[in-house]
C-alpha cells in the first residue's frame, strides 16, 4: 500500500513495547476466560431444567426476535422514551462493539494469515471514524437519559420496595448492581473518547483525524491542557483494563440480559397462559415444587429479567395490596437457583442432583410463600406487559399445582372446587337448573343436542346461575330471537368450562369438566360457539384444542355487530350518552379481541371515553385465576374498586360498560362499596343494545305464563 494509505490510519499499540502488549494479551485471555466460563455455567444451568418444546421453527422465532430487539418495539411499547434512550445505548452499543472486531480483526487475525490484506487505512478508516463517534455520541446520550430517568424521575417501576416485606432489605444489591453496569457502561464511552483526543493531540493533529468530530474537539482542549502521548498512555491502560473488566463481568452482572434475552423472545410461546400444558409429575409430588421442577424455558426466564418493573407496576393484586410483584416473584426464583446452582458448581455436596432440586427449603410455599401464589388473579398483565418475554403465569400455575397437591388451599377455594366436582358449577346448584332462565322466556330455545343450529350458545356459570347476571342473559336471548338467530343450548349437558379451575392448579378437576364439555358439544351440530364468558372463551378457544376440540368460538360482541351491520337487528334510538367501556382480561389480553366492543358502542351512538388503562393494557376487575372463590379482606384495596375510582375521574361519564358476567358482579359490587352508585351506572352492553334496539322486555323476574 502506499505512503499516503499508511498515514491515514492509527496504531493501535501506540509507542507500547512488546511486553506491554504481551501483558494486555494475558489479560485479554483471562477476562475472555472467565467470559466464557460464565456462558458455560449459565447454560449448564438451563440444561439442568425439565425439557420442554420450543424448538419448532426455530428460524422463524429468531428472525422475530432479532427484529424486535434491534426495532425496540416491545421496549418502547407504551414507554417511548425507555424506547428512545435504550434504542440509543443498544445501537451505540452494537457499533462500538463492532468496530473493536474491527479493528481486532486488522490488528490480529490478519497479520497472522497475510499482511498485506490490511484495510484499516484511507477511505475506509475515515469512515470508520466518523460513524463510530456518531454511534458513540448516541451511545452516551441514551445512558445519559436512562442515568437521569432512574436518578431523577424515578419511575414507580425503579421502585425495589417489595409488597411482602415493605422494604428493600433484600434488593439493595440489585440497586448497586445496577449503577455499577450502567456507570461502567458510561465511564468505557466517556474514556474511549478521551482516547481518541489524547491520541489525536498526542500525533500532532493529522488532517484526516477531522473525521472523528468528538475526537477532534477534545483534541484541541487537551493540547491547551500541555496533554499527549504519556496522557494517552496511561488512559489506555484505564481504559482498556476496564474494558477487560465489563467482559468478564457480563455473564455474572446485570449484563447477562445481553446475552439472554434475545434467546429468551426466540423462544415465546406465543399463547403462553392463554393455553396451559400439563404439569409433568415427578415420582412423589405434582407441580413445581423444587428446583428441578422447572423448565429450561423458565430457569431463562430467571435470568432474562432486566428488573424494569413493569409488570411490578401492571399487577392488580401488588396495587390491591397484596404480597406478589411478578418482579419479585422471578428474581427471588433467580437468587434461589444461582445459590443452588453454585453449590453444585463448588462440590459442596456429593449428591449435586438433591442439592440442586431438594435445598433446605422448598421453591414453593418457603422461597414463594402459599400468599404470594394465592394473590395472581392471572390476569395476563405481566406476561404481556414484560419486553423480554417472561412468561410468569405458566410458572405461578406450575408452583399452584404443588399447592394443591399439598393440599395448601384456602377453605372459599377448596369449597368452590369440592362444588364444582360434584355439580359442574361454584354455585353449588344442579345441572337441571343451569337453564332455568329460559322459563322466563316467552319462546324455547332450541337443544342443540336434538336438533341442529347455527349457533351454539356456551352461557357459562355466572350468567346461568347468578341472579343479577341471569337478567343480561335473557335479553342477550331476547336480541338473538329479535335477529332471528338459529341458536341453540346444551341446557344440563353444560359444565364448567374449566378455564379458572386450571388457572387455579386443579389440573385433574379441569379434564374432568373439560372432557364432560367436549363430550356434550360432541353430541351438538353447530357451525360455531358464541358465549357471554370471555373466561369460557379461553377454554374453548386455547385450551380444548389440545384435547382434540377444536371449535369455531366467538363472544357475543362480536356477534351483536354482525347482527346490526347485516340488518337483522335495527338501531332505532341511539345511544347519546357519555360512557367507558372496561375490557376484560380474558378478552383482551388472552384473546386480543378490543375491536368488536368497541365497534358495537359506536353502531350504538355511544360517545366512549376510553378508560387511562385500556385494550390491552386494561386492568383486571380481581376475579380471575380463582381469586372470585377467596377471601380479599385482606387487600387494601379491591382491584375492582381501584378501577371504579379511575373511571369516576373521568369527565361525565355516566355508564361504565362490561361485557363479561364476572365483571358485572365485581363492578356493581364495587360501585357499592365505594359509594358512587349515585354517580356511575355499570351496565352490560347488552342492555345499551337492547335500549337502541327498542326491544321491549317483560320485567326482568317475571315469570312468563305457560
Amino acid at each position: 500500500m502506499s505512503v499516503v494509505q499508511q498515514d491515514v490510519t492509527r496504531e493501535v499499540f501506540l509507542n507500547f513495547s512488546p511486553m506491554a502488549r504481551g501483558v494486555f494479551y494475558a489479560l485479554a485471555i483471562v477476562a475472555m476466560g472467565i467470559f466464557t466460563l460464565g456462558v458455560v455455567l449459565k447454560v449448564r444451568k438451563y440444561m439442568r431444567g425439565k425439557p420442554e418444546r420450543r424448538w419448532q421453527h426455530l428460524w422463524q422465532r429468531l428472525v422475530r426476535a432479532a427484529g424486535q430487539a434491534l426495532g425496540q418495539t416491545t421496549v418502547g411499547k407504551r414507554h417511548w422514551f425507555v424506547g428512545l434512550a435504550h434504542g440509543l445505548l443498544m445501537w451505540g452499543f452494537i457499533a462500538l462493539f463492532i468496530g473493536t472486531a474491527i479493528l481486532t480483526v486488522d490488528a490480529d487475525i490478519i497479520p497472522l494469515v497475510n499482511p498485506a490484506w490490511h484495510f484499516f487505512h484511507g477511505a475506509f478508516y475515515r469512515w470508520y471514524s466518523v460513524i463510530l463517534d456518531v454511534f458513540g455520541v448516541a451511545f452516551l446520550v441514551g445512558l445519559v437519559l436512562m442515568g437521569l430517568r432512574r436518578g431523577v424521575r424515578r419511575p414507580q417501576e425503579l421502585d425495589y420496595g417489595r409488597p411482602d416485606l415493605g422494604d428493600e432489605t433484600r434488593r439493595g444489591g440489585f440497586r448497586a448492581g445496577d449503577w455499577l453496569f450502567v456507570g461502567l457502561l458510561f465511564f468505557l464511552g466517556v474514556t474511549g473518547f478521551i482516547l481518541e483526543g489524547l491520541r489525536i493531540a498526542g500525533t500532532g493533529f493529522p488532517a484526516f483525524e477531522r473525521w472523528s468530530p468528538v475526537g477532534w474537539g477534545l483534541a484541541g482542549v487537551f493540547d491547551q491542557l500541555g496533554w499527549g502521548l504519556a496522557a494517552h498512555k496511561i488512559t489506555w491502560w484505564v481504559h482498556g483494563i476496564a474494558a477487560l473488566f465489563f467482559v468478564a463481568y457480563l455473564p455474572f452482572s446485570k449484563g447477562v440480559h445481553l446475552l439472554v434475552d434475545a434467546f429468551n423472545m426466540a423462544f415465546k410461546d406465543p399463547l403462553a397462559g392463554r393455553r396451559l400444558t400439563p404439569p409433568i409429575e415427578s415420582s412423589d409430588h405434582v407441580g413445581q415444587r423444587d428446583l428441578t421442577d422447572f423448565t429450561w424455558k423458565q430457569l431463562l426466564d430467571f435470568d432474562a429479567c432486566t428488573k424494569c418493573g413493569r409488570c411490578h407496576v401492571a399487577c392488580p393484586a401488588r396495587a390491591a395490596g397484596a404480597p406478589l410483584s411478578p418482579r419479585d416473584l422471578i428474581l427471588d426464583l433467580r437468587q434461589h437457583a444461582d445459590a443452588a446452582w453454585s453449590r453444585v458448581v463448588l462440590g459442596q455436596e456429593r449428591r449435586t442432583d438433591l442439592v440442586y432440586g431438594d435445598t433446605d427449603a422448598t421453591m414453593t410455599g418457603q422461597i414463594i410463600s402459599a400468599d404470594t401464589l394465592w394473590a395472581c388473579t392471572t390476569c395476563l398483565a405481566c406476561v404481556e406487559v414484560c419486553p423480554v418475554a417472561i412468561e410468569h403465569v405458566p410458572t405461578i400455575v406450575g408452583m399452584r399445582r404443588s399447592l394443591v397437591d399439598q393440599g395448601e388451599i384456602e377453605p372459599g377455594l377448596q369449597d368452590a372446587l369440592m362444588t364444582l366436582g360434584k355439580q359442574g358449577n361454584s354455585f353449588g346448584k344442579s345441572a337441571r337448573m343451569r337453564a332455568k332462565w329460559t322459563k322466563k322466556l316467552p319462546f324455547t330455545v332450541k337443544d342443540a343436542r336434538k336438533e341442529p343450529v347455527e349457533v351454539l350458545w356456551f352461557v357459562g356459570d355466572y350468567a346461568s346461575y347468578d341472579e343479577q347476571v341471569r337478567d343480561t342473559t335473557i335479553q342477550v336471548a331476547h336480541l338473538f330471537q329479535e335477529a332471528g338467530l338459529d341458536y341453540g343450548l346444551l341446557y344440563e349437558g353444560e359444565r364448567n368450562s374449566g378455564n379458572d379451575v386450571r388457572r387455579v392448579g386443579e389440573e385433574g378437576l379441569f379434564e374432568v369438566l373439560a372432557e364432560q364439555n367436549i363430550e356434550q358439544l360432541a353430541k351438538a351440530q353447530f357451525k360455531e360457539i358464541v358465549t357471554t364468558d370471555p373466561h369460557s372463551l379461553n377454554a374453548l378457544r386455547n385450551e380444548y384444542p389440545a384435547m382434540g376440540a377444536s371449535y369455531t368460538v366467538r363472544h357475543y360482541t362480536e356477534l351483536l355487530v354482525r347482527l346490526i351491520e347485516s340488518g337483522a337487528l335495527t338501531v332505532q334510538q341511539p345511544i347519546l350518552r357519555r360512557v367507558t367501556f372496561h375490557d376484560p382480561c380474558y378478552l383482551s389480553r388472552y384473546n386480543k379481541m378490543t375491536e368488536w366492543p368497541r365497534r358495537l358502542l359506536e353502531l350504538l351512538g355511544a360517545n366512549l371515553v376510553e378508560m387511562p388503562r385500556h385494550g390491552a393494557n386494561s386492568f383486571c376487575c380481581g376475579a380471575g385465576g380463582g381469586r372470585i372463590w377467596m377471601d380479599d379482606s385482606s387487600l387494601t384495596e379491591r382491584p375492582s374498586e381501584i378501577r371504579i375510582r379511575e373511571a369516576v375521574e373521568l369527565d361525565r361519564i355516566t355508564d361504565f360498560i362490561v361485557s363479561c358476567p364476572k365483571d358485572l358482579t365485581m363492578f356493581r359490587a364495587a360501585v357499592a362499596a365505594t359509594g358512587n352508585q349515585e354517580v356511575l351506572a355499570v351496565r352490560d352492553i347488552t342492555e345499551l343494545v337492547c335500549e337502541a334496539v327498542g326491544l321491549e322486555m317483560a320485567a326482568p323476574g317475571a315469570e312468563v305464563p305457560g
